[in-house]
C-alpha cells in the first residue's frame, strides 16, 4: 500500500478506506487531535502567521471548532466507530482532547472499545504557566486517551533517560565501592503450588499469597554474585545498581510542550508523536491520522519507516501537510504517496 493523503470530510474518507480500499482490521495505530469543542475558529493571517489563541477577523480559516456538547460527542462517535473497524486486533488508538470535554469523550470511547481496553488517561503539559486572571487554577495541560483494540496490542515500552536527581532519589543506597543502588522484593503477588518459584530459598518460603519472581536456582546465582541483600531480620531483596539502569519507564504525565512558532494552529510536539508511534506500532505498520492538521503524525510515521494515511478537509491544512512532507523529503511526484480528493 502506498502512503495516502486524502482531502475531504474525514467521515467520508474513513468509509472510503474501509469499504473501497478494504482496509478493515489493517491499521495498527490511530492518533487523532480533533477540535476541542471550544466554539471558536482558528486562522492564519495574510502573511501565513499562525494564531493558536486569538486571530484576525481577516485571516483565512484553518479549521472551525463550532460543534459543542452532545453534537460534538456524536460527531466523534460516528468517526470512531469506523476507526474501530479499521484497527487491527493489535491496534492502538490515541485521542488528544481538551480537559473540559475529555471525560465526556471517555464515556463514549468506553462504549466503543470496552472499558477493559482503556489503558491510560495521559496528562500532557502543553505550555508554560500563564497568569491570566480567572476564577480557577491555571491550565497548562490537556489529555490523551489511550485505548487498544484487543488484549495483546503492539507495545514497545517507552523509556526516558534518568536525570541526576532521579538517580539520587531512586538509588539512595551506596555500597563500599561507591556505587549507587536500591533493592526490590524478590517475590511477587500470587501463590504457585508445586512450581519452582514456590520452593524454599535458603530455607525461606515466599510470604503467604506470593511466589518468588524467578526460580530458586536463579536466586542462588544472584546470591552468589552478591546481588541479594539480606536485612538484619534475614529478609532477602534484589540489588539493582544505578549504573546498569540509565533509563526509566515513561509515566502518564508527559512534558511535551507545543511549538512556539507552529506551522498550523493545532500543531503538536513532534517528540510526543514519535513516542506514540514508536510505542504502539512496528516498522511498516499503517498509522492513521484523520484530523491531520499540519501533518506532524505523517512526517514522524514516515521518518520511523511506517506507512501512513492522513486526512484533512481544509485547503490550509492540505497545503501545510504537503509543505511539511516536502521539507522532510517526501514528494508526491516520486510516488511517495497518493493524493485523493473526495
Amino acid at each position: 500500500m502506498n502512503n495516502i493523503l486524502i482531502q475531504g470530510d474525514n467521515l467520508d474518507a474513513l468509509i472510503y478506506l474501509r469499504d473501497n480500499l478494504n482496509l478493515r482490521h489493517s491499521v495498527d495505530l490511530v492518533y487523532i487531535d480533533p477540535p476541542f469543542a471550544t466554539g471558536g475558529e482558528f486562522k492564519t493571517d495574510a502573511n501565513g502567521r499562525v494564531a493558536t489563541i486569538s486571530s484576525s477577523s481577516q485571516g483565512e480559516i484553518a479549521y472551525s471548532d463550532k460543534l459543542k456538547g452532545k453534537d460534538f460527542i456524536e460527531f466523534l462517535r460516528e468517526r470512531i466507530v469506523i476507526i474501530h473497524d479499521l484497527l487491527s486486533d493489535e491496534g492502538s488508538f490515541y485521542l488528544h482532547i481538551d480537559y473540559k470535554i475529555g471525560h465526556y469523550v471517555k464515556v463514549m470511547l468506553d462504549e466503543i472499545f470496552g472499558m477493559e481496553h482503556f489503558r491510560n488517561d495521559i496528562t500532557r503539559i502543553k505550555c508554560n504557566p500563564k497568569n491570566f486572571s480567572r476564577i480557577g487554577y491555571g491550565n497548562i495541560k490537556d489529555m490523551v486517551l489511550f485505548y487498544t483494540k484487543g488484549k495483546k496490542p503492539i507495545w514497545h515500552e517507552p523509556q526516558v533517560p534518568m536525570s541526576d536527581e532521579d538517580i539520587s532519589k531512586l538509588y539512595s543506597k551506596v555500597d563500599k565501592d561507591g556505587r549507587r543502588y536500591t533493592t526490590v522484593p524478590i517475590h511477587a503477588p500470587g501463590e504457585t503450588k508445586d512450581g519452582k518459584s514456590s520452593q524454599p530459598f535458603k530455607g525461606i518460603l515466599p510470604p503467604p499469597g506470593r511466589h518468588w519472581r524467578c526460580n530458586v536456582e536463579e536466586l542462588e546465582k544472584l546470591d552468589a554474585q552478591g546481588l541479594i541483600e539480606w536485612s538484619s531480620k534475614g529478609n532477602p531483596r534484589r540489588i539493582n545498581y544505578a549504573d546498569e539502569h540509565h533509563q526509566k519507564k515513561l509515566q502518564d504525565i508527559w512534558n511535551f510542550k507545543d511549538p512556539i512558532k507552529p506551522k498550523y494552529p493545532t500543531e503538536k510536539n513532534h517528540e510526543m508523536l514519535q513516542t506514540i508511534i514508536k510505542a504502539s506500532s512496528d516498522e511498516q505498520s499503517i498509522v492513521l491520522d484523520c484530523f491531520a492538521g499540519s501533518g506532524g503524525t505523517l512526517v514522524e510515521a514516515n521518518n520511523l519507516n511506517r506507512r501512513w494515511i492522513g486526512v484533512d478537509k481544509s485547503n490550509t491544512a492540505i497545503n501545510t501537510i504537503r509543505k511539511n512532507l516536502q521539507e522532510n523529503g517526501v514528494f508526491v511526484s516520486d510516488t511517495s504517496y497518493d493524493f485523493i480528493k473526495l
